[in-house]
């Protein structure tokens, strides 16, 4: 698909225009912008993923969290704060890839500027050559219609004098006549040979031009494709990292289970209770009134007995 090419198109009719060569230009200095700015991007984020894991990791490893506490629950809270350490440890490690895909795109980024410099530095020489020729060509041109007008009269002077001159001023027209033809002849092959020569530039510039055209697309093919794969990558990157976030609040969560806390609730009961039991204190209560309750029933038995023996005497 021709059309579809760089060198299928950008041309023009006017022969000193470069107007679709600096579109090409354009484009290509705004594909490296646009790298660029994605280098930028990229080490701005690597600024802030470092900054936030340093950060993290100074609470993780600085900040006292629960210290009081023992068994499943002391251990629940050395888990949580390792690995929130190691979540620090993967955005400072995240940091440092993105830095290193930045890298990676201002290399290729310079890469391309070199490439392309080196064709330009081709194409503004044969630029400059095309329109010198084409200059050379145009003040040839002007020389050789200023010779045919000086050429047409001397032919009218020649005529006019016919009649009415002498031999020796008609002599004077005919020379100068014969020598305007002659400058004619001689101008006319200076600017055939200035239009040969421009024609053999022209065609030069085109064979550079289409060079160019090839090596640019080629170039921006590459770019594009570089710029998709360090997107995509980016995007993984950001994947593994929100995977790996999200991990190891999970491995936390099984710390912190009601089936892993009850054990740690039986153990602390034992270590801070003291006394006994309630149930063994309800049983001694009840013992306790029970035995109460005998003593003041058997001593109502005996304040009884003795109140009717008291009553048998006479007195």
């Amino acid at each position: 698909m021709t059309g579809s090419l760089f060198k299928g198109n950008f041309w023009t009719s006017d022969i000193l225009s470069t107007i679709g060569y600096d579109s090409i230009i354009q484009h290509l200095n705004n594909g490296r912008k646009n790298c660029k700015e994605f280098e930028d991007f990229l080490k701005e984020r690597a600024s802030i993923e470092e900054r936030y894991g340093k950060d993290l990791l100074s609470l993780a490893r600085k900040k006292p969290c629960g210290q009081s506490e023992t068994n499943t629950l002391k251990r629940a809270l050395e888990v949580f704060k390792q690995q929130v350490d190691n979540v620090a440890q993967s955005h400072i490690h995240l940091a440092q890839t993105l830095r290193e895909e930045a890298r990676k795109i201002e290399e290729f980024r310079e890469k391309q500027k070199l490439l392309q410099k080196k064709t330009e530095l081709v194409m503004d020489a044969a630029h400059k050559q095309k329109s010198l020729q084409f200059k050379k060509t145009m003040d040839a041109k002007k020389n050789y219609e200023q010779k045919c007008r000086d050429k047409d009269e001397a032919e009218q002077a020649v005529h006019r004098s016919a009649n009415v001159a002498n031999p020796k001023q008609q002599e004077k027209l005919f020379v100068k006549l014969a020598t305007s033809k002659t400058a004619v002849e001689d101008s006319d092959k200076v600017y055939m040979l200035h239009v040969n020569t421009l024609d053999k530039v022209r065609n030069e510039w085109q064979s550079e031009h289409i060079k160019a055209c090839e090596v640019f697309e080629t170039q921006e093919c590459e770019r594009i494709n570089f710029f998709r794969n360090a997107l995509w990558l980016h995007m993984n990157q950001l994947s593994q990292q929100c995977v790996t976030s999200d991990e190891h609040p999970s491995c936390m969560r099984t710390f912190t289970a009601p089936r892993r806390m009850q054990p740690h609730q039986e153990r602390l009961q034992g270590l801070t209770r003291q006394g006994e039991d309630l149930s063994q204190i309800l049983k001694a209560y009840q013992m306790t009134l029970i035995t109460l309750c005998l003593i003041i029933t058997t001593v109502s038995i005996s304040n009884i007995s003795e109140n009717k023996a008291f009553s048998g005497w006479r007195f």
